[in-house]
């Protein structure tokens, strides 16, 4: 009896969520916020009508979810939420679900800060060390960003950097569990289809960044499948063109997983 009225409580829970996305998603933009999405992130002005609408959407559930808070004196303000939920909202267009629910703040800082890092050493040790960094995606459930990187990696949409994307990507990845840079998919039998495209890719792409020759992707995608995911998806919603033209086997698979097609939106 526990049991079946845990499942029930669950079921409903599900159905009160939904439902209340369902409402956030129709209410109306500020214009005010869309002066912020159409002036900051030129991408968002590609989008054809429904995939906007899809957009501002998925920025009013992010808003109202998740927690943005400003680190290091940054005040957050509404231009700089917009900024990036609107961003982040890119990777859910015509998809039924959402980031984990495990997410749940956004950390701002006003730029580039120190972080902690731990790292595997030989014999099981570990060594921490403390660098500067840009931006972070914890499985703990939390996004860490610099605000004036944000601002100018969305400023150009053409030159597949963009901070959001990627650590919003990492966020995905993680829902399976550890990040390595296999989300969950829809249905079992992609998997298959998923590494033999992106295991094949990444080997290529290692090999290419290891002989110095030019890739469409950046070099940091090779640090390991996550990071491969994560700059992956930058370059998707960035350089399309010149990616499908590189790994046309890559964007078939992202066009998949991400449902949407960057090289129709101007269609």
């Amino acid at each position: 009896v526990v049991v079946a009225g845990f499942f029930w409580w669950s079921h409903q829970g599900l159905r009160t969520l939904r439902l209340r996305r369902k409402k956030l998603m129709a209410v109306p933009f500020p214009e005010e916020w869309r002066h912020f999405l159409e002036v900051n992130v030129p991408l968002f002005n590609r989008l054809p009508r429904e995939l906007k609408e899809q957009v501002q959407g998925h920025t009013q559930i992010l808003l109202e979810e998740k927690n943005f808070e400003g680190h290091d004196g940054l005040e957050m303000t509404d231009e700089i939420r917009i900024t990036i939920a609107g961003q982040a909202s890119f990777l859910l267009l015509n998809q039924k679900g959402f980031f984990p629910d495990t997410l749940r703040s956004v950390i701002v800082y006003p730029s580039a800060y120190k972080a902690r890092t731990v790292k595997p050493g030989v014999g099981g040790l570990y060594t921490e060390s403390e660098q500067t960094v840009l931006g972070q995606s914890w499985d703990a459930g939390v996004v860490v960003l610099a605000w004036d990187n944000t601002r100018h990696s969305a400023a150009n949409p053409n030159d597949g950097h963009n901070l959001v994307l990627h650590e919003f990507a990492h966020q995905l990845d993680q829902a399976s569990g550890a990040a390595d840079g296999a989300p969950i998919l829809r249905s079992r039998d992609r998997y298959a289809e998923w590494r033999k495209a992106l295991s094949q890719t990444y080997k290529d792409f290692m090999e290419d960044t290891d002989q110095g020759r030019k890739t469409v992707m950046d070099d940091y995608g090779a640090t390991n499948p996550a990071e491969f995911f994560a700059v992956a998806t930058e370059t998707f919603f960035e350089k399309p063109r010149q990616l499908k033209k590189k790994r046309p086997e890559l964007y078939g698979e992202l066009c998949t997983y991400y449902h949407t097609d960057p090289l129709k939106w101007a269609e």
